[in-house]
């Protein structure tokens, strides 16, 4: 009976553990993409969390490990928000829906929930091999989320094509963010509309 108790006390410490892990990723996910890489402190993230500042280390072995798990976390939330933005449609829509919630208003006012290579773009160079390399992972699923709405999927140029697509949308998405113009952000948006769907006509 002890024994059972015992397995049952870790495993709900277990348990407990890994839901304040999964908090602090959370936290630290919606921060960078708030306030930057070099913006967002442990003591800060920790206390959004509801957790001590000293209770970090039974988390992570440093503040790099957090950013490299958080660049993961908000790249996947992104990719996801993409994913479910292409189910609700038909697959003759998908990419000209996808351009449309990436460069809406929701989305340009939504730094904190929306996507990190936008948020964080201008930042990454500067960051450590590990958290570019996450980065770089999401960015890839990114590219072939999108190739994989092109009519011709599968081709050299449909690649080609989704590279200049997301980078595009990106880099739009970053200097309507940039400028304190509404109207200049707007126009960039749709701009930026307009072109890429008169491309993929």
């Amino acid at each position: 009976m002890m024994i059972i108790m015992r397995k049952l006390s870790t495993n709900i410490r277990s348990s407990a553990k890994e839901a304040s892990h999964e908090r602090i990723v959370d936290v630290a996910a919606r921060a960078i993409r708030r306030s930057g890489y070099d913006g967002t402190g442990v003591a800060d993230i920790m206390k959004e969390a509801g957790l001590t500042h000293g209770a970090f280390y039974a988390h992570f072995t440093s503040r790099e490990a957090m950013l490299v798990e958080a660049v993961e976390r908000a790249g996947a939330q992104a990719n996801a928000a993409a994913l479910s933005v292409v189910a609700t449609v038909p697959p003759e829509q998908a990419l000209h829906a996808l351009m449309r919630v990436y460069l809406s208003k929701e989305h340009l006012d939504g730094i904190e929930t929306g996507c990190p290579v936008s948020a964080l773009g201008s930042e990454m160079p500067r960051q450590s091999p590990e958290v570019r390399r996450a980065a770089t992972r999401r960015i890839k699923e990114m590219i072939d989320l999108v190739a994989r709405q092109m009519p011709d999927w599968g081709q050299p140029d449909a690649h080609e094509r989704a590279l200049v697509t997301v980078a595009t949308m990106v880099g739009t998405l970053m200097l309507a963010r940039a400028v304190d113009d509404t109207a200049l952000s707007d126009a960039l948006c749709s701009a930026t509309l307009k072109n890429l769907d008169h491309a993929e006509a």
